[in-house]
């Protein structure tokens, strides 16, 4: 029977750093919900908080109405999925599966048949009998998710799981796993740095930043949606440029610096006439135009179904230090690809586009939310 996690105000310190200084989420029974941010930003510390391999210096953590702030990690009912695949080489994978199941006594038969489900589950039946040294990297994975789940855990908690795997391994086992966990219908807290990996099987995400939940939401409102700019580049790519809002016969506009303006009737009634703001424009929602922000290509990366283009604005139109300024075309919907040196002309889609406050920490698009 799988539970709702109710993590409440809770801090994490070391000696006097402060790693997580007052974090609130609540996980649905059931829910696939992911961790993500960059490297430090606390995910990896807030899930063994939950597993019970670090402690908790304020606020509570509750499986369902229990808090189990003072439960041993080994009493939580949980199951661990790690980077590493922490299986035993010298066991079999029906072996390595079982160990848990024996270490709880369960009955033979029972234990036989809880095996027997899991392997199938987790499509590794056919391997049961070989050693972890003749399995592949993602066959490996699956043994170690088959050994978390076969306990019936209350929680599944899986660190960076695929992060060892190529890229293509990576795809199969991110289905693989999304697949098994619906299938067991287990409550999974999900840690990553990889967005597109998050987007791919979470049901919600939570972008963290220094300890800090930026925002909770469904992937595609955190895409389309982000609450502000952190989260719009974390997440996938975004160009953010400087704009002001302009209010013109009741309609809401935002003017960006050479002059081109866009109407923005969704904007929010805290974006004032005059405003300074950051528009931030993902490379897929520029389209060709005769007018629009004028640009220069600098340079072009073919990948097949589109080229990606990276772009050269006046240096006062774009906010400094940026990654890079791109362009995406569908190569599905044109006739030519552009060329290096070209001046081209952008026009932003302003049911796409997001605007942020000048300090580009709160969206100002209507309805954006924040936790969802």
């Amino acid at each position: 029977m799988s539970v709702s996690i109710g993590i409440d105000n809770v801090v994490k310190k070391y000696g006097d750093m402060t790693i997580i200084p007052d974090l609130s989420v609540h996980i649905k029974n059931g829910e696939f919900f992911t961790l993500l941010g960059p490297s430090g930003c606390g995910k990896t510390t807030l899930l063994r908080m939950i597993a019970g391999f670090n402690s908790i210096e304020g606020g509570t953590i509750k499986f369902d109405d229990t808090v189990i702030n003072d439960i041993p990690a080994q009493k939580r009912n949980i199951g661990m999925v790690f980077q590493s695949y922490a299986i035993f080489p010298h066991l079999t994978v029906r072996q390595n599966v079982e160990y848990g199941l024996k270490i709880r006594k369960t009955p033979k038969n029972e234990m036989k048949e809880k095996v027997d489900d899991i392997l199938k589950v987790v499509k590794i039946d056919e391997y049961q009998d070989r050693l972890p040294e003749r399995l592949s990297g993602g066959q490996q994975q699956r043994v170690a998710l088959a050994r978390a789940i076969v306990i019936h855990p209350q929680v599944l908690l899986m660190d960076e799981p695929l992060s060892n795997l190529d890229a293509k391994l990576r795809i199969e086992m991110r289905s693989a796993i999304r697949d098994v966990q619906k299938q067991v219908g287990i409550t999974t807290v999900y840690v990553t740095h990889d967005q597109e990996e998050a987007l791919a099987i979470s049901d919600r995400i939570a972008v963290m930043k220094l300890g800090v939940i930026q925002q909770i939401g469904t992937p595609q409102d955190i895409y389309a949606r982000p609450y502000n700019a952190f989260v719009s580049t974390f997440i996938g790519h975004s160009n953010l440029f400087y704009a002001n809002v302009r209010l013109e016969s009741g309609v809401k506009k935002v003017v960006f610096r050479d002059g081109y303006t866009v109407d923005m009737p969704n904007l929010s009634d805290e974006a004032a006439d005059g405003e300074e703001v950051v528009v931030s424009v993902r490379p897929e929602e520029f389209s060709l135009g005769s007018e629009g922000l004028k640009c220069e290509i600098t340079d072009r990366t073919f990948l097949g179904k589109y080229t990606n283009y990276f772009l050269k604005f006046d240096d006062n139109m774009v906010i400094p230090d940026q990654p890079g300024i791109e362009f995406s075309q569908d190569l599905g919907h044109v006739d030519r690809i552009l060329e290096a040196g070209e001046k081209i002309s952008l026009r932003p889609n302003p049911n796409k586009i997001n605007v942020f406050t000048k300090d580009m920490e709160k969206s100002l698009i209507k309805d954006v939310k924040r936790y969802e």
